[in-house]
């Protein structure tokens, strides 16, 4: 909800109709020549303006509503009704302040109550265009509190275009866009405020990536969920925050269908790589992922770690089965070795790219990325999921370049998003790149 101090709109009120309406006829005529012309008021609605002033700022509130009530049956003119509107305005966010806001049905009823003086005063030409953009303002936000967004948006841009500034306006402006149903216009609305913060030397709040990513993530537009993703962890690259980007966008949601294991594996590696698995059960899956993959060497280099780091209990009956049969595996194994000599023999790059694969998940990246190359060279296999994994490999080993190309040759999806990823992890965290080759090698 957007939030209405009604203390400030009651003395802004007072400040702006009481000015006005008590200086005396000699005073006024001094003041008209010195500054600009005063307001045409009758006796009537002066007095009764005066009176309704008074009693507002006492808070008697009988008093006060008996003389609004006569200066607006009296007023004749734009000038009179613009002061008993005004007036009106002060007296209704007067008696919201005094009732309180017990509850939303109360809040409610104070903000519905402002409509009428605030839309009299935005369509009223005497109305200061100052105020004309605070009125329309403080009326968006109303309606936006009433969810009729497009109501709302009206508003705000009613109060832009008259100059208002506020720093909440802008934000207001792209909410009102994107649930009044526009959601891509929103969008880049927010991603044009977002540079207009960094032109000014100013931090982004991460509260308006975590909106974008949340509204976005609703749509079936992939693509610009993971820009703002991308814009979110550079922005923000905590761990924290990795994990819930690659869970959200990789794990979750539409894009997670298209994630077969071998998918999931990547995002895990990256996962690890920005030290964003959490608990056991990230560590577990993951190093299921990979024994089913045929990489017990990664098994069992996974479950080591999460044991070392203590998010693997030492107790777990699960891990130690697991870490016992991918033992098993792994000296039943024929050699890397002899699988890299038959590789180089072979006329295909299909048990390179195996291989290779292997020597990624046992930490060697060197070996990794001589086969991956071999396997690209050969021809036969997935490039995409080559050219993924060479790009991991490459980034282990802290090669920003080459990783970046090799993510570049990925063309299709949902490979292209996982090596999007990737290359933001190569842009904001590629410095912990050594330490995470140096833990994947023990």
């Amino acid at each position: 909800m957007v939030k209405i101090s009604r203390a400030a709109l009651a003395a802004v009120m007072m400040m702006t109709a009481g000015g006005l309406i008590v200086a005396s006829p000699v005073a006024a005529k001094k003041k008209q020549e010195q500054q600009a012309p005063q307001l045409k008021l009758s006796d009537a609605v002066r007095k009764a303006a005066v009176a309704a002033r008074d009693a507002i700022a006492a808070k008697d509130i009988a008093t006060a509503q008996t003389n609004v009530d006569a200066a607006i049956a009296a007023a004749t003119n734009d000038d009179e009704r613009y002061i008993a509107q005004a007036l009106k305005l002060s007296l209704t966010a007067t008696q919201g302040q005094i009732e309180g806001a017990a509850d939303a049905a109360a809040n409610a009823r104070h903000d519905q109550a402002l409509i009428a003086p605030l839309e009299a005063l935005i369509s009223n030409p005497s109305t200061p265009a100052t105020e004309v953009g605070n009125y329309s303002y403080m009326r968006g936000s109303i309606a936006f509190n009433q969810q009729k967004y497009a109501e709302a948006l009206t508003f705000y841009q009613k109060a832009q275009a008259v100059g208002f500034t506020n720093q909440d306006l802008p934000l207001q402006m792209v909410k009102a866009k994107v649930e009044s149903g526009d959601v891509a216009g929103g969008m880049v609305q927010l991603g044009q405020l977002v540079e207009q913060e960094k032109a000014a030397g100013r931090v982004v709040p991460e509260a308006w990536y975590r909106y974008a990513i949340g509204k976005l993530y609703k749509t079936n537009d992939s693509a610009t969920t993971l820009q703002w993703v991308q814009r979110w962890l550079g922005a923000y690259p905590t761990s924290k925050n990795w994990r819930d980007a690659i869970i959200v966008f990789g794990f979750q949601g539409p894009t997670a269908a298209r994630m077969g294991k071998p998918e999931r594996v990547d995002l895990f590696r990256l996962m690890r790589a920005s030290k964003s698995l959490a608990d056991q059960s990230d560590y577990l899956e993951y190093a299921g992922l990979t024994f089913d993959l045929g990489l017990p060497s990664e098994t069992k280099t996974v479950l080591a770690e999460g044991t070392a780091t203590g998010r693997i209990a030492s107790s777990s009956a699960d891990a130690s089965a697991l870490a016992r049969t991918a033992q098993d595996v792994i000296s039943r194994d024929e050699s890397l070795a002899s699988l890299t000599t038959k590789s180089k023999a072979r006329p295909d790059g299909k048990l390179a790219a195996q291989t290779a694969d292997a020597y990624l998940g046992g930490g060697d990246y060197t070996h990794a990325i001589e086969l991956y190359r071999l396997a690209l060279e050969k021809g036969s296999v997935d490039t995409d999921a080559v050219n993924t994994h060479l790009g991991i490999a490459l980034a282990l080993t802290g090669d920003k370049a080459g990783a970046t190309t090799a993510f570049d040759a990925v063309q299709a999806a949902p490979r292209t998003d996982i090596a999007a990823l990737w290359k933001t992890w190569l842009n904001v965290g590629a410095q912990a790149a050594p330490a995470a080759a140096a833990t994947a090698a023990q």
